[in-house]
């Protein structure tokens, strides 16, 4: 028997934990009960109509049939005389609602009841699934390529649920930082990457621990100087969870775009290394001369000297021997995140101590 008190408590109950409107939930179960019809009791061609109607314990199934004088159809029409003919008051064309609520009901609703539970179950957890991600795409709408402090919520094995607003949202496995410890209770910034609604299938929102724009957008968080459009990080890249470096510049003189970001006593990229639980981050000024960018990108090496061929794209740097480890970092990570920061692939060669006076010598004769 199909229960609508039953149906009803779980309306609400459902409406309560996962904050769907009411007519939501009936009309999805309203679209179940069309579905489980046409299986068992009709066509899928037929126009069904399914109203609930909770205040007075009913339940109305109606089938729509256009009026025809030949039927070839069955399932989509009816003839004008089986209809009463011309005394019945309606015309060729015309769209009649035919009630089969007492043909489907007729043993107390048992069969009809059975088949549409399997039927609503089926569909409720599809369009749950719809509506969630319907409201996550509203939640998130407009704060794309913003970062948003979150409490993690719930930790199962490698997938990461935070708490918005009472709202359960997912950090992907693909956009976790290992080196954040995820726990109940525990605050983030979290980037929201990507939020788009397609032409087809279900909006998609991506939250990010991952990307570049976390840092930049983190930063922006505590350097009003960024908000404001008065400091412009000009290209950012980033081993997550290990090291970024990034370009900053200014239009104004009296600024100084590295020392803002860095913050009195280091208090600004010491705030935003903590929120990236302990990240390195090289802060490079954004110097006309691109050979005084690349030495700076592999800081903390000391670069005697850079020679660049544009055509090849390439920048040979002049080291001395004990450098190249500060140089080339753990793993290449230090020099590799140079290379993508300023486009040259860079060559580091080694160089004597004799060789490296006679270079500075020069520099300064230059100079």
């Amino acid at each position: 028997m199909l229960d609508l008190e039953q149906i009803e408590a779980a309306v609400k109950m459902l409406s309560e934990e996962k904050k769907i409107p009411k007519e939501t939930l009936i009309e999805i179960i309203e679209a179940a009960l069309r579905t489980a019809y046409k299986k068992d009791y009709g066509h899928r061609d037929e126009e069904v109509n399914v109203t609930l109607n909770f205040k007075e314990g009913t339940i109305d199934i109606e089938v729509e049939k256009t009026v025809v004088e030949e039927v070839e159809n069955a399932y989509m029409e009816i003839s004008l005389e089986e209809i009463g003919g011309a005394d019945s008051g309606f015309s060729v064309g015309d769209v009649v609602e035919l009630d089969v609520t007492d043909e489907v009901m007729k043993d107390g609703g048992e069969s009809f009841g059975r088949i549409a539970s399997q039927a609503a179950r089926q569909v409720i957890i599809q369009k749950l699934g719809d509506s969630e991600k319907e409201k996550i795409y509203d939640l998130f709408k407009d704060r794309q390529g913003e970062v948003i402090n979150m409490k993690v919520d719930i930790v199962e094995g490698g997938k990461i649920i935070f708490d918005y607003n009472g709202n359960q949202v997912i950090l992907p496995k693909s956009e976790q930082v290992s080196r954040d410890d995820y726990k109940a209770g525990a605050r983030f910034w979290v980037y929201v990457a990507e939020v788009e609604r397609p032409e087809t299938g279900n909006p998609k929102v991506i939250l990010s621990r991952k990307r570049p724009e976390v840092v930049s957008a983190i930063f922006a968080e505590h350097v009003p100087e960024i908000g404001e459009g008065m400091i412009n990080i000009d290209r950012i890249v980033r081993q997550p969870g290990v090291k970024t470096k990034m370009i900053v510049s200014t239009n104004y003189d009296e600024i100084d775009p590295v020392g803002t970001l860095i913050g009195q006593k280091g208090i600004r990229v010491k705030a935003v290394m903590d929120e990236l639980s302990g990240e390195k981050i090289d802060i490079i000024p954004a110097y006309e001369n691109v050979e005084d960018v690349i030495k700076k990108s592999l800081s903390p090496a000391e670069v005697l000297k850079v020679e660049i061929d544009q055509d090849e794209a390439l920048a040979k740097v002049f080291i001395i021997p004990s450098e190249r480890p500060k140089a080339v970092g753990k793993w290449g990570l230090n020099v590799n995140l140079a290379s993508k920061l300023t486009g040259y692939r860079i060559s580091i060669e080694d160089v004597e101590v004799e060789t490296s006076a006679k270079i500075e010598e020069n520099d300064e004769n230059e100079l």
